[in-house]
């Protein structure tokens, strides 16, 4: 079994760490990567999942259309002040950043891009690491530039757990290659073992033990 860093702020008397949110950010091919993920969860998955596509400002709701065909849990797209519900797939409007607040509700601004991109995969991960903190997973896809490499770093920082898919199983490479550069993850997985993996951490968290 995969052991975590201990944080002080975790439970030690039962050594499980329990997650309550799932960020995946995704770029080039991850359309097709995200179908593939959203999969493997059953329409009881009790936390919510966070997504950020890059898509082309003007893009429809294709996306959203596409991943409800191929996953059975309720997938939007995320609304200006909604308040985040387990077993939803929030997915970032095209053109609007997409961010957690601290009392778990969704924000969309239209501030600058990040990485050349809006919605970016930092400002995501950044934002929903403050408002969960070490209950966060973060899960990182294809893409073709560096977004989600800062998100990952504060992430580890503040305790939470790291998923990238491996390089060689992705579309695009640079994108998972810029978060494994970045910082210590958790797991590098192939694509197809990525939903999986989350639902045994999301069903049974993650042993930690003292270091």
């Amino acid at each position: 079994m995969h052991v975590c860093p201990l944080r002080q702020s975790m439970n030690k008397k039962n050594g499980v760490k329990k997650f309550k949110a799932v960020v995946v950010g995704a770029s080039a091919g991850g359309i097709k990567a995200l179908g593939t993920v959203l999969s493997a969860f059953s329409a009881d998955f009790p936390v919510p999942i966070l997504v950020v596509q890059h898509l082309h400002p003007n893009s429809d709701s294709y996306l959203i259309h596409m991943l409800a065909s191929q996953c059975a849990l309720t997938v939007k797209q995320a609304d200006e002040k909604e308040a985040i519900e387990a077993g939803t797939v929030y997915v970032a409007p095209p053109n609007y950043h997409l961010l957690v607040e601290e009392d778990f509700t969704l924000s969309l601004t239209v501030d600058p891009r990040v990485n050349f991109s809006r919605p970016s995969v930092d400002v995501l991960f950044e934002t929903a690491v403050y408002a969960y903190r070490e209950a966060l997973i973060g899960v990182v896809l294809t893409g073709a530039n560096g977004d989600g490499s800062q998100g990952v770093k504060l992430i580890r920082k503040l305790g939470g757990y790291i998923v990238v898919q491996d390089p060689a199983t992705a579309e695009a490479e640079a994108m998972p290659r810029a978060a494994i550069a970045a910082v210590r993850v958790d797991r590098i997985l192939a694509l197809e073992q990525i939903g999986p993996h989350l639902v045994q951490l999301i069903n049974r968290g993650c042993q930690i033990t003292d270091i």
